[in-house]
């Protein structure tokens, strides 16, 4: 199936729009927990949109790819958040946070994160779905990259859900099979897939879309809608949730909205809003993703001329000037198209075809849902390869090899006590390599095995050769709260040296709370 460029250019331009009128519609009902009676904007717009942290991130995000195309990573667009995102609440703080200990992604979206399961990286899904068309399975490995930088678990699945989603949305009307592509790409037992069937069981049972809404706030417990709503407030019906658990109602929110709003735009984004929660995040996604499937035709004028397009933003750092913030969603849509084609593999996106511009080869039916790319007759690899990594896992591309480090749990040193990493290395050229592994220690530490190690990185058919190897790191007489290491990887006959930084933290506060938490665990077995 192919996406002409006209047809392109008017999609993207209705998922900002969207986006854009969704996030306006529910912000200021954002934090908040009830059921709401909202049926249009609640405030005086004078012609523009109200600035939304769900619209404005992506710009960065949308940077970050103008310059690395196809190579960005959670690396670089962990040092894009650094740089470019001046809110440090919630996640957003704890990712930031972490990494200015030195702690990497996707280290740093689980390491003291109480947020790691909200709300914050499903909301910027879209740029992906917009980068790759029809292809859900780029987006989500693109949406993996962007919510490990400051999420893990349930806010790193309902990211990779609505990138799917969405992406999909390009290639596919129909909203049951988008929400079953989207599902596809989950663990079966994850909180976004029970949120699922409990909305899908409301809907099709009859219930109305409030009974739906408390079902699943039993079902997903969140305490999101918590923050703006006194105690007396609270619905004796509603539990309230463990804090930062967010991302499963949210996106049940979302697919109630959708689900019950019987393909009204306006109708769906004020019953998504009208469930309360994080009301701006529920209804823009909504928004984009109907913006999406219907393109320019679905959004009602009544909707989008109070709004103009204008993107309004707050969260970003404009002083440095060193990022370009588009103005309207008209020239954010340019960008995004212009990206494209030095985004998408040649065999996707035809740059010199019959066609004016250029045409984008989607997939459609059973090939938008996730499945086994087959490497040769003996192996394949499966998106769920990279989602059971644990958030402990720091990959890195050397060129001719790649590896992963695992640190196998938290980055905490103690006294005297091994800390244990297990480096796997994965051959990239088809070729045998003998590689020398090499530890650089602060003074203090040892390695076992010592320094340096031989060893061979097999090159089996097809280039899927890769060697693990475990090591054992001590610390004595510790007096810093961080050390830096470095190991490097060296190739015997070749330029290239791979540097894999390595930081651990000297906390003794947080190894006792580990220490507890084992025992604990070992009594409850």
């Amino acid at each position: 199936m192919k996406l002409t460029l006209y047809e392109f250019r008017n999609k993207v331009k209705a998922c900002w729009l969207g986006k854009n009128a969704g996030g306006t519609l529910g912000a200021p009902f954002e934090c908040r927990r009830g059921v709401f009676d909202v049926s249009f904007y609640t405030q005086d717009l004078q012609g523009e949109p109200l600035p939304n942290d769900d619209l404005d991130l992506q710009i960065i995000w949308l940077n970050a790819v103008e310059k690395y195309g196809r190579f960005v990573s959670s690396s670089i667009l962990g040092e894009y958040w650094h740089s470019y995102v001046v809110p440090n609440w919630g996640e957003y703080g704890a990712g930031k946070n972490n990494m200015r200990a030195g702690i990497l992604p996707p280290l740093s979206g689980y390491v003291n994160n109480e947020f790691r399961d909200s709300n914050g990286s499903f909301i910027l899904s879209e740029i992906w779905a917009c980068l790759a068309p029809g292809h859900p399975e780029i987006a989500v490995r693109y949406a993996y990259e962007d919510a490990v930088v400051d999420h893990c678990g349930e806010g790193l699945y309902a990211e990779i859900f609505c990138a799917a989603l969405e992406s999909a949305a390009f290639a596919e009307r129909d909203k049951f099979q988008l929400i079953n592509i989207a599902r596809s790409y989950l663990p079966p037992d994850c909180g976004i897939q029970k949120a699922i069937d409990c909305v899908m069981e409301s809907y099709r049972s009859g219930s109305t879309w409030q009974e739906a809404r408390v079902k699943l706030l039993n079902c997903v417990p969140a305490s999101f809608g918590c923050l703006a709503t006194l105690p007396e407030e609270m619905e004796p019906n509603v539990p309230i949730g463990p804090m930062g658990y967010d991302a499963p109602s949210n996106i049940g929110i979302m697919l109630i909205g959708w689900l019950y709003g019987e393909d009204d735009f306006g109708k769906s984004l004020c019953i998504a809003v009208n469930c309360g929660e994080d009301a701006d995040c529920t209804a823009g996604t909504l928004g984009a993703v109907l913006g999406i499937i219907g393109g320019l035709e679905a959004l009602p004028d009544e909707w989008i001329k109070p709004l103009g397009g204008a993107i309004k933003t707050f969260c970003l750092n404009l002083c440095d000037g060193s990022i370009r913030i588009p103005k309207t969603v008209e020239e954010m849509t340019e960008r995004v198209l212009r990206v494209v084609p030095s985004f998408l593999p040649s065999e996707i996106c035809d740059t010199i075809g019959e066609q004016a511009g250029y045409t984008i080869e989607m997939n459609e039916g059973d090939r938008l849902f996730c499945r086994p790319e087959r490497i040769n007759a003996f192996a394949q690899r499966d998106f769920f390869d990279l989602l059971r990594q644990s958030p402990f896992c720091v990959k890195a591309d050397h060129v001719i090899f790649n590896t992963v480090l695992d640190y196998t749990e938290e980055p905490y040193i103690e006294e005297s006590v091994p800390k244990k990493f297990i480096l796997t290395i994965e051959n990239q050229i088809k070729m045998q390599q003998w590689l020398q592994i090499k530890w650089y220690l602060p003074e203090g530490f040892t390695v076992s095995p010592g320094n340096p190690v031989g060893v061979s990185l097999e090159q089996y058919h097809c280039n899927i050769g890769k060697t693990k190897l475990e090591f054992e790191v001590t610390g004595y007489q510790l007096n810093q709260p961080r050390y830096d290491f470095v190991i490097e990887i060296v190739s015997a006959g070749r330029h290239t040296k791979g540097l894999v930084p390595v930081t651990l933290v000297h906390n003794p506060l947080a190894c006792g709370k580990r220490r507890e938490s084992c025992k604990e665990q070992k009594i409850a077995e």
